[in-house]
């Protein structure tokens, strides 16, 4: 035998064990669905060369190691919250009936932040009002501003908030302004960014790519900072899903207008999320921001109870998906959810149905035409379990609806930057506040029905006649959902 022949036999072998060193680690890695393994499994078998490739690029939810470690190690310097010295847990909870303070608990579960009263809440109108207000509050600012984007472009709403920081850093504010790393990289690379960071204002890139090659290396590269928030002198905050950019969102003009939906809250809140804008500041920037994180807590009289929350791949395993179905489970009379990406995993999928089945009036809203055309197959991939189960789903046709919004029984939201995709689940860092006001509720349930009047009917009857190559393709797709 020649030295040459023998070689097919060596690169066999190698990728053999190559093959079952993946296969082992699919097995082995912690918090992974069994349909998630399976899924891996059969694509490293049925490709090899690539199926081993995608699990190295994709397979792991990892951040890379070294940032992992900064970022554990930035929030465990973080000082105690201030509401946990200053008020006993019987007064935290006074405002919140007894059958909802489970939900509040599961909050608290992740991030220590208790729910707290004191809160004044504004329903912006629209995306150009959100921004208008935001540009109105950073203008009035006195102390320091913190605006965090996963989105931001340099467009007409976009350029508004550059140039209002530019102000307030001009006056004398301090302005922090963070930006994910993809997702706003037309401004990262525009002359607008140098500008500000040339009068004054402080930048970061949360989740630098840096070199694609080497940062695949190192960890995922699609695990991106998709909050929105805003801290204006650690008393104000904004939360949903509004982005940094015009409603026309001209990157993607042809599904335009995006639908969105902001809240503006004054109060005890603001506080918390500055301490999640703080540990993503600190873990991407030398810069301790402690002395922030110990002013007092501004309470407003007779103010809402409410708390924030954020989540990711650095936090608790599943909070989540945790969260969206104690709520879902929660509800007795009526739930209604917005969200513009849904590829639930199977128990999200179940407390859905078990909604409909109980009883509860349960509601729906999708974009008709979707950003994703993947997310928009998998999605209606599981539209006839939920319309057999009684959910009313409705598809959205004036715009891409991009609010995500939940409501319970008209006393409890939820509002912020989460999907019920596996993306927020396991990949994104978001940002939520969970409230409880029948009064306040009731205007988010009103904005719901106003997305529903503008929403086309999904039947039963209709989902059934779609010919057998769209739910062929559908079904399929969704096969794509455990793959994270």
């Amino acid at each position: 035998m020649d030295d040459w022949s023998i070689w097919p036999l060596v690169i066999l072998v190698i990728h053999v064990v190559v093959v079952t060193l993946v296969i082992l680690r699919i097995l082995l890695r912690p918090h992974r669905e069994p349909a998630s393994r399976v899924a891996w499994i059969v694509v490293v078998l049925s490709v090899p060369l690539l199926g081993v490739l995608a699990y190295i690029l994709f397979g792991e939810v990892n951040i890379g190691r070294a940032r992992i470690a900064r970022l554990r190690e930035t929030i465990e310097q973080l000082p105690a919250f201030p509401d946990s010295g200053e008020f006993p847990e019987s007064s935290l909870l006074a405002n919140v009936p007894q059958r909802y303070r489970h939900l509040f608990q599961v909050g608290r579960s992740i991030n220590g932040f208790h729910v707290l009263g004191g809160n004044d809440p504004k329903l912006l109108a629209d995306s150009n009002a959100a921004v208008d207000a935001m540009v109105s509050d950073i203008d009035a600012a006195s102390h320091h501003v913190h605006v965090l984007f996963y989105i931001w472009l340099p467009d007409h709403n976009g350029l508004k908030v550059v140039e209002a920081l530019k102000r307030a850093a001009g006056r004398g504010v301090t302005c922090r302004a963070m930006a994910d790393s993809l997702g706003s990289r037309l401004m990262i690379r525009s002359p607008h960014w140098q500008e500000m960071g040339q009068a004054g204002v402080r930048l970061a890139e949360a989740l630098p790519i840096g070199n694609p090659i080497l940062k695949a290396l190192r960890g995922r590269v699609d695990l991106r900072n998709h909050r929105k928030l805003v801290v204006v002198d650690g008393r104000i905050t904004y939360s949903g899903s509004q982005n940094c950019a015009d409603p026309e969102f001209r990157i993607k003009a042809k599904f335009g207008p995006w639908v969105d939906i902001m809240v503006r809250l004054e109060g005890p809140v603001a506080a918390q999320n500055q301490r999640l804008f703080a540990a993503d500041w600190m873990s991407q920037v030398d810069e301790n921001l402690h002395d922030l994180l110990v002013r007092p807590v501004v309470t407003v009289k007779n103010g809402i109870s409410a708390q924030a929350f954020g989540t990711g791949p650095t936090v608790r395993y599943s909070a989540m998906p945790e969260m969206f179905e104690t709520l879902i489970h929660a509800a007795r009379r009526k739930l209604v959810i917005t969200t513009p990406y849904y590829v639930p995993d199977d128990a999200m999928q179940g407390a859905l149905c078990a909604a409909g089945n109980r009883g509860v009036d349960a509601t729906i809203v999708f974009p008709a035409r979707n950003d994703s055309w993947i997310v928009s197959a998998a999605s209606r991939s599981y539209y006839p379990d939920l319309l057999a189960a009684g959910v009313r789903i409705r598809e959205f046709a004036d715009g891409l609806l991009h609010a995500k919004t939940l409501t319970l029984d008209d006393e409890v939201a939820l509002i912020g930057s989460a999907n019920m995709d596996r993306r927020s689940f396991d990949l994104n860092y978001e940002n939520n506040i969970l409230l409880y006001d029948p009064d306040f509720t009731a205007q988010i349930c009103q904005r719901q029905e106003d997305y529903i009047r503008c929403s086309r009917v999904v039947s039963a009857e209709g989902v059934a006649g779609w010919p057998v190559r769209r739910r062929l393709w559908n079904n399929t797709i969704a096969m794509l959902g455990p793959l994270l």
